[in-house]
């Protein structure tokens, strides 16, 4: 066992949305949001709460190399058929101590279907280089 604490980065892993690789992604998130069930009963102190639905939501942040987004909406413009992704992130920090215990930590997301702005076009002349950042619900998590 090293001296050393090595909790596991965020910086090591892969992206893919439907299979295919984001070679130049920056950040994505997966939040499970449970809806919340809270009441009292007659007689007894406290709330008791339990979970009775939920929402899996997520972003993914990434530096436009690819017309990814801008294609996806003209096909929706052209169809009219709501794109569902299915997003993969795999966290692989070989250094830290959670892979040392646990190995390679992954999770997939089905349904993804994207629920903020889409950016088609940005140009500022502060700018530096373009980052996408997309918002999404998802249906499941695996």
């Amino acid at each position: 066992m090293a001296e050393n604490m090595k909790p596991v980065s965020l910086a090591e892993g892969h992206v893919y949305i439907d299979g295919i690789e984001v070679m130049d992604g920056v950040k994505c998130t997966f939040r499970f949001v449970p809806k919340v069930w809270s009441g009292t009963a007659i007689g007894k102190k406290g709330t008791n709460r339990r979970w009775i639905n939920y929402d899996i939501t997520g972003t993914l942040d990434e530096y436009k190399t690819t017309p990814r987004w801008t294609a996806l909406v003209k096909k929706y413009l052209a169809d009219g058929i709501t794109p569902e992704l299915t997003i993969q992130g795999t966290r692989t920090d070989k250094d830290s101590d959670y892979y040392e215990a646990n190995g390679s930590e992954s999770g997939t997301v089905t349904g993804c279907v994207i629920t903020g702005e889409i950016p088609l076009l940005d140009i500022d002349t502060d700018g530096d280089v373009v980052k996408d950042s997309i918002a999404f619900g998802a249906k499941n998590f695996v």
